[in-house]
Formats: structure tokens, C-alpha cells, sequence
């Protein structure tokens, strides 16, 4: 087991080379704390498998990431659907919050949902698949917006409006824009009765191996006189989720 720990970190160091220039047996073994020795068997081994390529000669060696590793991630990504990754986390995350979870995905300027779990409880918000969340109002639709730049969002808002859903809704663009600031400083959105009266919403992010925003995940409930610290804790637990999600995505900070 220590030897294929030792590969992935090997793979992992030649994959945080930002100039792009290849690392030397030397440099590799620095990254993962390995004796040149070390770091030499395992980029030999690895380059029998196409997942570690080599130029130059000599001192002058340079490795690099293989060809195979595009062709391996290719067919990851053809076996790899979001919802799949997603329903055991939101699964999870029903059971420590004992809230609706949902699955959501943009599409045309609006959030989608494709998947949800269910609490159980005999009075339910009224959540259905398929439904279009609002971009300005809801925890699914706020935490795509915050993956945006102020600039894609202002866009966004001249597109589809603000529509006045309750007395707490958001209503101009430089207050969504501060609000927006804080949703990604916390990692976590906050759908206080913006959407329905008595219901609120906490929804997070998520991102692929491309960084990109792959879509959002939310829970929902009846607002039952909640303290500030419980909408913290339930916070923390939609971005933990929302983390695991994206690395098993194949996100990496």
C-alpha cells in the first residue's frame, strides 16, 4: 500500500508544476519526501504505464505528466454522473440535518433541480424535480450566482429580473452583489424567507476537476424560530457537503 500512496503523491507533485517545465528527480523527491532513490523507482515504474513521460538526458531529465493519465480521466469522466456522486452526500446530509436535501444544476440563467432526498416528515415544503429556482432569492440559485464574477451576474439579473417573491427578497443589484460577497466568504447561501414565507433555504456550490462550477446543493425546511448559531451550524454542514461532493468530482483547491 505504501507504494502506490508513494505513486499518487508523485503524481500529485508533477501535477503542481504551474510553469509546466517538468521536475527533475531531485525536485520530486524534495515535493514528496522521498529519497532520489525513492522518487527515481517510482517515476521509472510509472513511466512503463505511460502515466509519467520524461525529456532530456541525464542531470538534465525533466518528468512530467503522461498521456495515459488524459485518456484514464477521460473515461472517468464518461462513467462519472453527478447525481451518482452526489445522493450518498445528500443522503447524509438529510440525516445530520433531518432537512430536505436537493441536487440542483444551472440552466438557462435559473437552478434546476435533478435530484432530492427527502426528511420524511409527514408536513413537507412543496419541493419537486425539475422546479426553477430563482437566481436572486433561493439557496440553490444565490450559490450559482456567487460562483459568477459581478460583472456574468449583473448580466444575469438584466436577463431574468428580480421578482419580488416576499417582503424579504432582495430587491436591487448592489445590495445581491454585497450579499453575493459575503455568500463567498462564508462558502454557504442563505435563503431567509426570500423565496416562501416560513421557509428557508442554505445552499452551497459545487465544482469539477476543471474548477468549474458543476451546479449546487441545498436544504430546505420550514423556519421554526431558528437562533443565528443553528443557521451556522446547518451553514457549515451544506459546505462540508458541498465540499465532499467537488473532490470526489475531482476538485482540487
Amino acid at each position: 500500500m505504501r507504494s502506490v500512496a508513494r505513486a499518487a503523491e508523485v503524481l500529485e507533485a508533477l501535477a503542481g508544476d504551474a510553469q509546466g517545465a517538468g521536475m527533475s528527480v531531485t525536485e520530486v523527491a524534495g515535493a514528496c519526501g522521498l529519497s532520489k532513490s525513492a522518487a527515481f523507482a517510482t517515476l521509472f515504474t510509472l513511466r512503463q504505464y505511460g502515466l509519467v513521460a520524461d525529456d532530456g538526458e541525464g542531470m538534465n531529465r525533466r518528468y512530467r505528466l503522461g498521456m495515459s493519465l488524459a485518456r484514464l480521466g477521460a473515461r472517468a469522466q464518461d462513467q462519472l454522473s453527478l447525481r451518482d456522486v452526489a445522493r450518498p452526500v445528500l443522503v447524509e446530509l438529510t440525516r445530520v440535518t433531518g432537512m430536505n436535501s436537493r441536487l440542483a444544476v444551472s440552466e438557462s440563467d435559473h437552478a434546476v433541480v435533478v435530484d432530492q432526498v427527502s426528511n420524511g416528515e409527514r408536513v413537507q415544503v412543496d419541493l419537486r424535480m425539475g422546479a426553477r429556482e430563482l437566481p436572486h432569492c433561493t439557496g440553490l440559485g444565490k450559490a450559482l450566482l456567487a460562483e459568477m464574477s459581478d460583472a456574468a451576474v449583473t448580466r444575469l439579473i438584466e436577463r431574468v429580473g428580480m421578482p419580488l417573491r416576499t417582503s424579504h427578497t432582495i430587491k436591487d443589484l448592489p445590495t445581491l452583489l454585497a450579499h453575493l460577497r459575503t455568500v463567498r466568504e462564508l462558502g454557504y447561501a442563505v435563503d431567509d424567507e426570500e423565496d416562501a414565507d416560513g421557509v428557508f433555504c442554505i445552499g452551497g456550490a459545487l465544482r469539477d476537476h476543471t474548477r468549474a462550477c458543476a451546479g449546487a446543493i441545498s436544504i430546505t425546511s420550514l423556519k421554526l424560530d431558528l437562533p443565528a448559531w443553528r443557521y451556522q451550524e446547518l451553514g457549515r454542514h451544506v459546505r462540508d457537503a458541498a465540499e465532499r461532493i467537488s473532490r470526489d468530482l475531482g476538485y482540487r483547491p
